[in-house]
């Protein structure tokens, strides 16, 4: 069992409060986002400071792009939520000095129906 993250000041878990604002930056894509305007589309109440914060963090991951607005920085996601699964998953397997075997328990631990997706899709690129 894991150790579960720190909460928010607004009692969210970071990565809780992370999904949930790429979760509005999606919805609202291809228009960016200040971060006034992320606060506003939230469900519950939520500092501007931590709204700020946390899309900073965001893009200092890499998850993001901002642009200059005004005195704020409007953000966008780099990749559609699909995209960004894979960048997740890549980021894992790079993070991993065993590839192989993080490859090997990753296609031991799918489904019938994913194991031959993926088996399609290897067949298209190769």
């Amino acid at each position: 069992m894991g150790v579960p993250e720190p909460a928010t000041p607004e009692g969210r878990a970071k990565g809780e409060l992370e999904a949930a604002i790429l979760a509005v930056l999606h919805r609202a894509a291809p228009a960016a986002l200040t971060p006034g305007e992320v606060q506003e589309r939230l469900t519950g109440p939520l500092a501007y400071t931590t709204v700020v914060t946390t899309l900073s963090r965001l893009h200092g991951k890499g998850l993001l792009r901002r642009e200059k607005r005004g005195r704020a920085y409007a953000y966008t996601p780099v990749a559609d939520e699909s995209g960004l699964a894979a960048r997740q998953m890549r980021k894992v397997l790079d993070g991993r000095s065993d590839r192989e075997a993080v490859l090997t328990h990753f296609v031991d631990e799918l489904s019938d129906d994913d194991e031959e997706l993926l088996r399609r899709l290897l067949d298209l690129g190769g």
